[in-house]
């Protein structure tokens, strides 16, 4: 496997290295590339497959790409003619593998379907083989049970609901990976293995475009929807992002699959160290705040600031002093006029004037 530096090369490098090659050559570069990722791939999402819109096209399921930066992003399923009479597709998958990375395996074509993961994609793509469809001479024909077609201009058609009835790879999660705690145990057949040791053609100028297209729409990172992508397929392989989400199926969850989170890894790390925080204070004194284990610890790393705020009282009471001095002086002259009311009652003096009649008495 690559180094973490050097398997995210430029996809406009790795085209133009791979235009210069012949076919042979192709394949062999098309199944080494690979991408090491330690966060665990989306589920495989559900949708509706678009019919395919002429003959000889082929269809290329979605897979969940790597951005080389920290997020996988959706390519939508679509039809893609195939490079030549008489070749079929064998999608890429992500497997687990030593240290605990997933490994990313490109796709390719060639005259027969090799191992893919045992990843059931759907469509004719079930784990193991391809039930879509066969080539007849020159022509390909659909097979109708698996496949949707647009019979006004397809007329090679047929029915087979073997591989319905006779599933022998059973996927209820939709991983989209196989190997590690959570993904598909499928193994390849001996004779897929020795398929995969022949020659093979990589993805078409028309695939990778259309892979371009999908990493632009930045609703279809799984940070974003959560590994339920808002353009899940489309008919034709995309030119652009407006052609993508004009004319895209919207997905639906897996079900029973669990809502994607982007780095659970970082998430999962920060906390722990919260809940961390109120086990160091063994002082039960407050267990219903576990911050005011921290609280009291505050004061004590500043000791000179309670002096400061006791120096402070000191100062109030002398502009209150003088308020308190103004008032008793105010209190006594509004009491000057009072005294003021006894003295009619000492009126009554003249009462003693009857003593003057003594005189007569004489």
């Amino acid at each position: 496997m690559k180094t973490f530096g050097t398997r995210f090369l430029s996809k406009a490098l790795i085209v133009g290295a791979l235009a210069a090659m012949p076919a042979m050559a192709l394949a062999q570069i098309s199944i080494g590339l690979s991408v090491n990722v330690n966060i665990e791939p989306p589920a495989i999402p559900v949708y509706v497959q678009p019919p395919c819109p002429q003959p000889n096209f082929m269809w290329t399921p979605g897979y969940w790409a790597w951005d080389g930066v920290g997020d996988y992003y959706w390519v939508p399923g679509t039809w893609v003619e195939a490079p030549q009479p008489g070749y079929l597709w064998t999608p890429g998958y992500w497997g687990w593998g030593d240290g605990g990375v997933y490994a990313f395996h490109g796709g390719y074509w060639g005259t027969e379907v090799g191992f893919y993961g045992g990843v059931n994609y759907g469509f004719g793509y079930g784990g193991g083989g391809f039930a879509g469809g066969e080539w007849r001479g020159g022509v390909f024909a659909y097979n109708t049970a698996i496949v949707s077609v647009n019979t006004t201009v397809i007329h090679t058609t047929y029915v087979n609901t073997t591989i319905v009835t006779n599933t022998t790879i059973v996927n209820n999660s939709h991983s989209s990976f196989n190997g590690g705690p959570n993904g598909v145990t499928a193994k390849p057949t001996p004779q897929q293995e020795a398929f995969a040791k022949q020659p093979h053609v990589a993805a078409t100028a028309a695939q990778t475009q259309h892979e371009q297209v999908a990493k632009q729409d930045k609703s279809n990172f799984a940070s974003a929807n959560h590994g339920v992508p808002a353009h899940a397929a489309v008919a034709r392989p995309a030119t652009s992002v407006a052609e993508l989400q004009k004319n895209a199926v919207v997905a639906k969850a897996a079900p029973g699959a669990k809502p994607y989170v982007a780095h659970p890894a970082p998430a999962a790390a920060a906390k722990p160290a919260e809940t961390a925080k109120p086990a160091p204070a063994p002082a039960k004194a407050a267990p219903a705040k576990p911050e005011s284990a921290t609280r009291p610890a505050q004061p004590a790393a500043h000791p000179e600031a309670a002096p400061k705020a006791a120096a402070k009282p000191e100062a109030a009471p002398k502009p209150a002093a003088p308020k308190p001095d103004a008032k008793p002086e105010a209190a006594p002259k509004a009491a000057a006029p009072k005294p003021a009311a006894p003295k009619p009652a000492a009126k009554p003096a003249p009462a003693a004037k009857p003593k003057e009649k003594e005189p007569p008495k004489n």
